[in-house]
């Protein structure tokens, strides 16, 4: 057994997942110190352990969001995995999952099911598209509910959408499955609310909420707002201008009075301060096109640390645009400390904190499994003899 500090410390999640949501979900709850029980296939397990293999062997989403589980291998298609499947979910907390639609039905573990049977258990499904609509039978995986949800129609640039980088459906989806964890035990702490709680997450309802601000926007306009690249359709300026040293800074202004100080101070432009075309955001966003090729051409005659040290003399926000082997070697991860080693099967590798600093609580930081590590720990925990392991593993019924 896993023991660990944290203000979930005593809190036990018995997790049936795959990929990125529900694994994210967890992690989170682990980051919090509660203990997570990863039920996996003995056959292979869950597929992003295989998605590549870059990490000294092994898949580098799975590494990411997979760090301090306990992995079981039950085959839950035989009485004596499902079995063992039950006598986890007597002793846990929270039941996760996110499998295809449907399955926890055919398995009989439904939040319906699961009343019944584990009353004080909360259950926690993630699916694509929540029940009782034309799309709710369909696989959904990130790319797929981006697209549904529109995502990718603001992003990239006129004529040519892109799906933005991070998988934005799964993640998100993930956080809001853990922040109802959260709030359902703080409930059942209280003594509000049920004992026996369900939670539904689906991808596309949680993307459809980031959505918000461009739905609003055209609901009540009847436009619908483009693509800009770096850039946003909201203000302006606001977006990426090529410096001398060739490198990209980021400038952006939110309020009219950083546009007064970004074309005064940082430009030595008075004629844009005062150009009635530029004194309101409304305006600058309708002429960002007279205004953008001004900004771009004096950071065009500027190295980006000269910019950088105008604009934050200026009270202009600005930043620097990165890669990813930037952001690996960012000296800002570095100076906070953020980094940490982790063990994986296949030796220590790099991998950063989460993002909540909790005053007094250091993270777990625990190791990413091997498929099956725990299996023979886990059911001695829970009672079962050397035979009857024996059997089990004799039935295939775990590995």
């Amino acid at each position: 057994m896993t023991t660990t500090t944290g203000p979930l410390a005593g809190i036990t999640v018995v997790t049936l997942e795959q990929a990125i949501s529900a694994p994210m979900c967890t992690r989170t709850l682990g980051d919090f110190g509660a203990r997570v029980i990863k039920v996996e296939n003995p056959e292979g397990g869950d597929f992003a352990r295989h998605y590549d293999d870059v990490v000294k062997g092994l898949g580098a989403h799975f590494v990411w969001v997979n760090r301090g589980k306990e992995s079981v291998a039950l085959d839950l298609k035989t009485p004596g995995g499902m079995s063992v499947l039950h006598r986890l979910l007597e002793r846990a907390d929270v039941l996760v999952s996110n499998l295809t639609p449907g399955t926890t039905g055919k398995l009989g573990i439904s939040p319906g099911d699961l009343t019944t049977r584990h009353p004080e258990l909360i259950a926690v499904e993630i699916d694509g598209y929540g029940p009782g609509g034309p799309l709710s039978h369909k696989r959904a995986y990130d790319l797929l509910v981006q697209a549904e949800s529109g995502a990718c129609s603001v992003t990239g640039y006129p004529g040519a959408p892109a799906k933005p980088g991070p998988p934005m459906a799964d993640v998100s989806s993930g956080l809001y499955a853990a922040l109802s964890v959260v709030a359902l035990l703080c409930g059942r702490e209280r003594g509000v609310g049920p004992a026996a709680s369900s939670v539904a997450v689906s991808l596309f309802d949680t993307m459809t909420e980031l959505m918000g601000y461009p739905l609003t926007y055209t609901q009540h306009s009847g436009v619908e707002q483009q693509p800009l690249g770096l850039s946003s359709p909201a203000v302006a300026p606001y977006g990426a201008h090529r410096t001398a040293d060739g490198h990209t800074v980021i400038l952006g202004t939110t309020n009219d009075r950083e546009w007064q100080r970004l074309a005064r101070e940082l430009l030595k432009r008075p004629d844009l301060a005062d150009d009635p075309r530029f004194r309101s955001n409304a305006g600058r966003v309708e002429h960002r096109g007279l205004l953008e090729p001004e900004i771009s051409a004096w950071c065009a005659r500027h190295d980006l640390a000269y910019v950088q040290d105008r604009a934050d003399a200026a009270g202009i926000g600005n930043s620097r645009y990165n890669t990813t082997s930037d952001v690996i070697a960012h000296p800002h991860l570095r100076a906070r400390n953020r980094w940490r080693e982790i063990d994986t099967p296949s030796g220590p590798v790099p991998a950063l904190l989460p993002p909540p600093v909790i005053a007094g609580y250091d993270p777990p930081m625990g190791a990413i499994p091997a498929l099956g590590q725990h299996t023979g720990a886990v059911l001695a925990e829970l009672g079962l003899t050397d035979e009857e392991i024996a059997v089990l593993r004799a039935q295939g019924a775990v590995r």
